[in-house]
């Protein structure tokens, strides 16, 4: 697997008021192709920044962000769209907007001709299991469609990299599972995949699972993880 994805180093700091806020601390995190890494942190540790910054939408105060070999500087070079696919469980739409038109949309916006972006959007829709909702509103679609949905408008445009936020925090329970197997077949596609989420449980089946703790970077095995664990698996007997 070649890497595809590498964080040296990442610090990343907010102005508070007076106050200084440490979202990441030296953080260093390779993804290679054909690998799901799932990064799990309570709120405000940092995992959404990390992963806003991994896909260039925020760039760190210090160390560096390589893509595919390239690093991402202040002012230059973006992979976001071009390489990397940034999914959060949002659709914004209006209200009768079709779930097709949905999944095109960043294609026309491209210059891509309608005929050939509603087939690549039917098959990005089928890539994520969500072939059924094409002809549904965007309105209409359950928590679940709508992160299928999400996550096929982004594998419309053939991502290397697929950089995931919580992907199941809005999924009924019932679909959770589902969500979570795809992110896995996908990279076993050969799709990088880098998610975080809050749910302990979601790191099962990551090939690997990391902890964030006040804005540093830990192994799965990290004791701050350990009682959230335990008492996840008590309240779940």
């Amino acid at each position: 697997m070649s890497v595809l994805l590498e964080l040296t180093d990442v610090s990343k700091r907010y102005r508070e008021g007076q106050r200084e806020r440490t979202a990441l601390e030296r953080v260093s995190l390779q993804v290679s192709s054909g690998e799901l890494v799932v990064v799990w942190g309570m709120r405000r540790s940092g995992k959404t920044t990390l992963l806003r910054v991994a896909a260039g939408i925020e760039r760190a105060d210090n160390g560096s962000v390589r893509f595919d070999g390239r690093e991402q500087k202040q002012g230059s070079y973006s992979p976001l769209g071009n390489g990397i696919g940034y999914v959060r469980n949002v659709l914004r739409a209006s209200e009768e907007q079709g779930v097709l038109e949905q999944v095109a949309s960043p294609l026309l916006a491209r210059g891509v001709s309608v005929t050939h972006a509603r087939e690549r959007a039917r098959a990005a829709l089928a890539q994520a299991g969500a072939q059924d909702a094409a002809a549904a509103q965007v309105s209409e679609l359950h928590g679940g469609e709508s992160m299928r949905v999400a996550l096929a408008r982004t594998l419309a445009l053939s991502p290397m990299l697929l950089i995931v936020d919580e992907p199941t925090i809005t999924v009924e329970l019932s679909q959770r599972d589902g969500v979570l197997a795809l992110l896995r077949s996908l990279a076993g596609e050969g799709l990088a995949v880098l998610a975080c989420t809050a749910e302990p449980d979601e790191m099962a089946g990551a090939h690997r699972a990391l902890t964030l703790s006040d804005g540093r970077l830990r192994g799965a095995a990290s004791p701050e993880l350990a009682p959230v664990l335990a008492l996840h698996r008590r309240a779940s007997a």
